[in-house]
């Protein structure tokens, strides 16, 4: 295949199910992804967001290590403005002391919710992001034991120091954050999945490979697998993205209209929004396979994390099994689609679910 495949899980709160239900999902989906071949795990971190039950990664990682056992199991990411880069590797560090070399640290830039819960991560004090590239750069430093020798921190060192430590990547949408990670030696995730502009993937490989030839590139992207073309195609037509476009040329980009008005009601910031299609990738599991490889052979991209952003528990868990990496033949026999080990679908149970996914 020539990349790997992850799996990006916010923990979805799936109709008429609970939080906790929903981080039951993410611990089964977690144990079947090891079990399909899936090279790594990771969980992401939002704050006062109803349709989601992920706030803590580092929580969450911590158990989901326990009840795997070669998955790597990681953070997607820790919304570094918030926390202090020290404690960050601490938490990280135990991690990785618990189950060494499996373990990921995901940083992320973006607040990770609206007003109300930024303000209250950062207990009153305001950090709109501007010393992202510095705290980056501390957390590096920290765990290479780098620091200047005229560095106030000079000699602080983290504890547990783990027999192997966690890997660091840096989440974003553009070549200026590909080009940071570059210049830290660390692994760049492109986040294609909220920014699937092609032209900025481009920009962002080029520039990540260019100044960092060696280092692990990752694109995080939406895509979902049906058994029929016509079948993901109507899934997926009316995911969207909502950009909110500041005066200040800031923008945030988030997945409803419900998010849209959650954020209008702790803001007093003006704003505008604009909407599209997802543009996710969509098809079966050849068609999502065949433009993976494209985009793989086209910018020297490692690994692929896919996130299918689909709020029905059913569909999503499919497409992420017929995605598996492992090689397995599919045949039709006697009325059924046979996986090597596993039963896929019978033709009742995909007529009802095509009679479903028609009605809604």
């Amino acid at each position: 295949m020539g990349y790997k495949l992850g799996i990006l899980d916010q923990s979805p709160i799936f109709t008429e199910k609970t939080a906790a239900d929903a981080l039951q999902h993410t611990v089964k989906l977690a144990k079947d992804a090891e079990k399909w071949g899936y090279s790594r795990f990771w969980v992401s971190e939002h704050h006062h967001m109803e349709g989601v039950a992920g706030s803590s990664p580092e929580a969450l990682i911590g158990y989901l290590l326990a009840k795997t056992q070669s998955i790597q199991v990681g953070s997607g990411g820790v919304m570094l403005r918030h926390y202090s880069p020290y404690k960050v590797l601490e938490n990280f560090h135990v991690l990785s002391t618990l189950a060494p070399g499996r373990v990921d640290l995901g940083i992320g830039k973006a607040p990770g919710g609206f007003p109300l819960s930024t303000k209250a991560l950062q207990d009153g004090k305001s950090d709109n992001g501007a010393d992202f590239d510095q705290r980056l750069s501390l957390l590096k430093k920290l765990s290479d034991e780098s620091l200047e020798t005229t560095h106030p921190l000079f000699g602080l060192r983290v504890v547990p120091d783990p027999p192997e430590r966690p890997k660091i990547y840096l989440l974003g949408g553009s070549s200026e954050s590909a080009k940071l990670a570059a210049e830290l030696r660390i692994g760049f995730v492109f986040a294609h999945f909220l920014n699937n502009d092609e032209k900025a993937l481009e920009e962002a490989a080029h520039q990540y490979r260019n100044t960092f030839p060696t280092g692990y590139f990752i694109v995080a992207i939406s895509a979902l697998a049906a058994l029929h073309q016509g079948e993901a195609d109507h899934i997926a037509k009316n995911h969207r993205i909502f950009t909110i476009h500041f005066q200040d040329g800031r923008t945030l980009r988030v997945t409803s209209r419900e998010q849209v008005s959650a954020f209008e009601k702790q803001t007093s910031e003006t704003f505008q929004v604009t909407e599209k299609e997802a543009n996710m990738l969509t098809g079966t599991p050849e068609k999502v396979r065949e433009e993976l490889s494209r985009l793989h052979q086209s910018y020297q991209i490692n690994e692929f994390i896919i996130h299918t952003p689909i709020l029905n528990e059913e569909v999503r868990y499919q497409s992420y099994q017929l995605l598996s990496p492992l090689q397995v033949n599919t045949r039709e026999s006697s009325g059924e689609y046979v996986e090597e080990k596993n039963t896929i679908w019978t033709h009742a149970q995909r007529s009802r679910y095509t009679y479903e996914c028609m009605e809604r």
